[in-house]
């Protein structure tokens, strides 16, 4: 593998895996922050079981994407994590609390118990959304690092007012996302009300798109850099633009399906700008840009790059094909059983 340049291949291969984590859990907690919109019971059971055969899955993409990130990159997954442990916990917290919710809430029938946990997986779910959006914004925007590649900056100076507009943005990118799926999963009155919160949710969603765009382009400009100087990468910039003009299109021809794939394509061509613009960097120092930890200086052994791609390249088709058995077993509208949550 010696022509082989490892460091890239896994700064790519980290990225695909958040990029599937971001698509596949993205509905799942987008459904969540939409969880608490209909009072009627029966109703937030069929929410629940929309994603109820996947959700537990959908993270696995992102417990794969830390360990993939921690045996490529050990020194952007120690900086990352030290310096972001707040928010990590805060975040391992509400995934945690929106997990339960969807285990205990129908254990009993209770009114009292069952508002206690939709407001656990409700609130878990826009946390959830915001923090990933937070930390996006403060990788693009940069964080303090010192010489040895250290967290040297406080909890509340990543609570900024740009990473706070990319947290939002996800979450309003989350919800679209969700109440896409939602559509496609249910029938009746409440297949109705969906589609009245996707439409909004899509409205919200491109608002937000297009102030964070145009704050990125004048206080961030790093993050366009490299789109200025290969102009040809700009064919991704524009296929987002197309994804997210085409999610209402499709949607108002009732084309739920090509609505959500152009909603994947959103986050993947999203996802992959956000890539672009940050290589080399994995975690771009600012005040102090030669303090960032790059696909070179934090990376591990070739040994250790060559050895990993060889298990990845097994077991990356594996976990593919077992998320698509699973959505093509568990497809269709939700039918409610004795057995659902």
């Amino acid at each position: 593998m010696n022509h082989i340049d490892l460091n890239s291949v896994w700064f790519v291969l980290v990225g695909v895996l958040f990029t599937g984590y971001a698509i596949l859990d993205g509905f799942d907690l987008g459904i969540g922050a939409l969880h608490l919109f209909t009072s009627k019971d029966e109703e937030r059971r069929v929410i629940l079981n929309a994603i109820g055969p996947v959700w537990d899955g959908n993270e696995v993409w992102l417990v794969t994407g830390g360990g993939a990130l921690f045996a490529a990159f050990p020194e952007v997954y120690a900086t990352v994590f030290s310096g972001f442990y707040l928010a990590f916990v805060l975040l391992l917290c509400a995934l945690i609390f929106r997990g339960v919710a969807i285990e205990f809430r129908s254990k009993q029938p209770m009114r009292w118990w069952r508002q206690m946990w939709d407001i656990s997986f409700a609130v878990g779910s826009i946390l959830s959304s915001l923090l990933i959006g937070v930390a996006i914004g403060n990788m693009a925007l940069g964080i303090p690092l010192d010489a040895h590649g250290e967290f040297a900056g406080t909890f509340l100076g990543l609570l900024t007012p740009y990473p706070l507009l990319i947290g939002v943005t996800t979450v309003a990118l989350f919800m679209m996302h969700g109440a896409i799926y939602g559509v496609m999963k249910t029938e009746g009155e409440l297949h109705d009300k969906l589609r009245g919160w996707a439409l909004n949710a899509i409205i919200f969603f491109v608002i937000c798109a297009a102030i964070t765009t145009m704050v990125t382009l004048l206080y961030v400009p790093r993050m366009a850099e490299a789109l200025k100087e290969h102009p040809w990468l700009f064919s991704i910039a524009l296929l987002n633009m197309l994804s997210i003009a085409n999610i209402p299109r499709e949607f108002h021809r009732g084309n739920d399906w090509l609505a959500f794939v152009s909603s994947c394509a959103t986050m993947a061509t999203l996802m992959a700008l956000f890539g672009i613009n940050q290589y080399p960097n994995l975690v771009f120092s600012s005040p102090n840009p030669e303090n960032s930890l790059n696909i070179i200086n934090a990376a591990s052994s070739q040994k250790t790059l060559g050895i990993m791609l060889i298990i990845a390249c097994i077991g990356v088709p594996v976990v593919l094909t077992y998320t698509a058995c699973i959505y093509w077993i568990f497809r269709g509208k939700v039918k409610m059983t004795r057995s659902s949550y």
